[in-house]
């Protein structure tokens, strides 16, 4: 019984090592097998700290949690002249729907789409939506158009993971998947009257 418990220590140090090494290898192996090709850049295999935090075996504690999440909210580029919605709610409608973009093959980053109908549904007419992300039909006609939600909805959209260190959602401004202008054509959609999101 003693001797099984001064080995377990060496055993668990055994395990941590393997695991740190193996991590190393898969590192190794990831920064070989791929190459930057157009605008697909080797910086992509990089972690920052939120991305290394959630893809974690154990979640981050609140403390954790609440720092990262505050750090992320400082990275939110609020829209000039606090022109949110200012978009044009078909453009919107293109961005949500469109999954393209940020392959080698695209010549420039700044048009891709937002793939918004892969986790969420928007339109009620449409019949392909994801459920990972909640319902978005009805955006505004339910949640209204108060300066909160509006900014609310703004800095979700420019950096989910200010809200929510892991959340599932891409940080599309900050991640530069979509532009200032395309965010604020997907505000549109999601809150202009007219937009099929707020239709009944």
């Amino acid at each position: 019984m003693k001797k099984a418990l001064l080995l377990a220590p060496l055993a668990l140090f055994a395990s941590v090592a393997m695991a740190s090494d193996l991590d190393a290898k898969v590192a190794e192996m990831m920064k070989s097998s791929f190459k930057a090709n157009g605008i697909a850049s080797l910086d992509r295999q990089v972690q920052d700290e939120v991305q290394k935090a959630c893809s974690s075996p154990t979640q981050p504690d609140a403390a954790t949690m609440k720092r990262l999440e505050e750090a992320q909210l400082a990275t939110v580029k609020w829209p000039e002249a606090g022109n949110y919605t200012g978009g044009d709610w078909q453009e919107g409608a293109r961005i949500a729907i469109s999954g393209r973009g940020l392959t080698w093959t695209d010549k420039t980053p700044d048009n891709n789409g937002g793939g918004c109908y892969n986790c969420h549904a928007m339109d009620p007419k449409e019949v392909s939506a994801g459920t990972i992300g909640p319902s978005l039909e009805g955006y505004g006609r339910i949640r209204g158009n108060s300066e909160e939600i509006v900014k609310y909805t703004w800095g979700k959209l420019w950096n989910a993971k200010a809200y929510n260190a892991c959340s599932d959602m891409p940080r599309n401004g900050f991640g530069k998947i979509l532009t200032e202008t395309q965010i604020r054509h997907v505000m549109a959609y999601l809150f202009d009257p007219a937009s099929p999101v707020n239709k009944q």
